[in-house]
C-alpha cells in the first residue's frame, strides 16, 4: 500500500464486492478534519439503507482514525456551518433527501428526511452561502428508470438563520429534464451539479455531461434570484470543460479572482470516445469566467486508464494550500482494483502553496 499516493484515510479490498465512493471533507473550528466516504458495489447496501463512515484526524490530515458510521447516507457532503457539522445528501442509491448533524465532532450523529418521494441522485458536491441562503445541487429520476438520462437537474437551499434538521425550512427549484437531442446529438445525462455564483453576481448550477465525444463539456443552468426557477438555453448552455464527463466541484478563490477546480481530466494521448470512463489524471484547473477553463497542474496520474483512478474528489482551499479527498482505485497487496471506478481507496492530499505553483 505504501505506493499509493497520498495519505490512506481508508483501503477496502475490491474482493469484498464493496466499493469506496462519495468522499467528502470538513474542517472543525477546533482545525480537526473531518472525512467520509460511503459504500457501493455488489456487497454493500447501496440500494436498500446505505451507509458512510466517518474519519477525524487531529494532525492536519497526517494520520487519521475511524470515528463514526452513518446509517442511511449516500452521496453525501461533510460542511460546517454555525460550528456544527453536517452530511447532506441521500440514504441510498435514488433515495430521499437526508441531512444528518452532529455537534460533538463528528462521533455522534442525528438525521432529519428533507424531500421524502424518493428518486433523488447527488454527489459530494460544493454547498455555498449567497443571498443569505445556503445552497446545493440535486438531481432527481424522473421517470424512475434507467441510469442518468432521467435525472433532472434542480437545487435546494434553506436560509442560513433557519434550522436546517426542518425541512420546512429547505425549498427546491423546478427539476429541469434533459434532452438527447442538445449538444449536437451527444448528451447521455447531466449530473452531480455544483452550485456556483457566476461572475455577473447570479447563482448557476454547472453539471457534469456525459457524452460520447472526447471533448468533455458542462452544462450551465441558470437559477433565479428567489431560488425558485431553475432555467437552461440548450444553444449557449453547454461549454467545453476538463474533466467534464465525470464529477468534479468547482470553487472560488478571492485572493486569485479566480474559480478553481481539481478534475479528472483525459490527457491528450488517451484522447477516446466515452472520455467518463479515463480517470487516470487528477488536475487542478482555473477559470476567471467560469466558462473559459484551463489545466493548470497535474496533481495526480497514472499510465494505466484500466484499473487507476483518481476521482470524485472533494476538497477545500486552506491558507495558500488546498487539501483534498479522493476516491482512488490503485495497487494493494490483494491484486489490486477491480477497474479505475470501484475505487478501493480514499486517500487524503495536500497541495502546498498551489498559487505559486501554478502562477495565479
Amino acid at each position: 500500500m505504501s505506493t499509493v499516493p497520498g495519505i490512506v484515510i481508508n483501503h477496502v479490498p475490491a474482493s469484498t464486492g464493496i466499493y469506496i465512493g462519495s468522499p467528502g471533507l470538513a474542517v472543525l473550528t477546533n482545525g480537526d478534519y473531518i472525512a467520509s466516504h460511503d459504500e457501493f458495489g455488489p456487497k454493500s447496501t447501496e440500494h436498500i439503507r446505505a451507509v458512510s463512515h466517518v474519519f477525524r484526524s487531529k494532525d492536519r490530515g497526517k494520520s487519521w482514525e475511524k470515528i463514526a458510521t452513518i446509517n442511511g447516507a449516500f452521496w453525501s457532503n461533510l460542511f460546517v456551518h454555525k460550528k456544527v457539522l453536517y452530511l447532506l445528501g441521500t440514504d441510498k442509491h435514488h433515495g430521499n433527501v437526508v441531512i444528518h448533524q452532529s455537534t460533538d465532532g463528528g462521533e455522534g450523529w442525528t438525521s432529519a428526511i428533507l424531500r421524502g418521494e424518493g428518486e433523488y441522485h447527488g454527489a459530494p458536491v460544493p454547498i455555498i452561502e449567497h443571498r443569505g441562503r445556503l445552497w446545493r445541487a440535486f438531481e432527481w429520476r424522473n421517470p424512475p428508470t434507467a441510469w442518468g438520462i432521467n435525472y433532472r437537474a434542480g437545487v435546494l437551499s434553506a436560509p442560513v438563520s433557519a434550522d436546517l434538521m426542518e425541512p420546512k425550512n429547505w425549498s427546491a427549484t423546478n427539476f429541469l429534464p434533459s434532452d438527447r437531442s442538445w449538444n449536437g446529438g451527444d448528451m447521455g445525462a447531466w449530473l452531480e451539479g455544483n452550485v456556483v455564483v457566476a461572475p455577473d453576481g447570479s447563482l448557476v448550477d454547472i453539471l457534469r455531461v456525459q457524452t460520447k465525444s472526447p471533448d468533455e463539456k458542462a452544462a450551465w443552468v441558470k437559477i433565479s434570484d428567489d431560488g425558485k426557477v431553475a432555467s437552461f438555453d440548450p444553444a449557449t448552455g453547454f461549454f467545453a470543460f476538463p474533466g467534464g464527463a465525470k464529477k468534479f466541484a468547482i470553487r472560488w478563490d478571492k485572493k486569485s479572482k479566480r474559480y478553481w477546480s481539481l478534475a479528472s481530466i483525459v490527457g491528450e494521448k488517451f484522447r477516446a470516445a466515452d472520455p467518463g470512463k479515463v480517470r487516470n489524471t487528477l488536475a487542478l484547473t482555473s477559470s476567471a469566467n467560469l466558462r473559459d477553463w484551463e489545466v493548470r497542474s497535474v496533481i495526480l496520474s497514472h499510465p494505466d486508464t484500466i484499473h487507476h483512478g483518481f476521482q470524485y474528489v472533494e476538497w477545500r482551499f486552506e491558507g495558500e494550500d488546498i487539501i483534498a479527498t479522493c476516491r482512488t482505485a490503485y495497487d494493494d497487496d490483494f491484486a489490486g482494483a477491480h477497474n479505475n471506478h470501484d475505487a478501493n481507496f480514499l486517500t487524503f492530499h495536500r497541495i502546498e502553496g498551489f498559487r505559486q505553483k501554478v502562477g495565479s
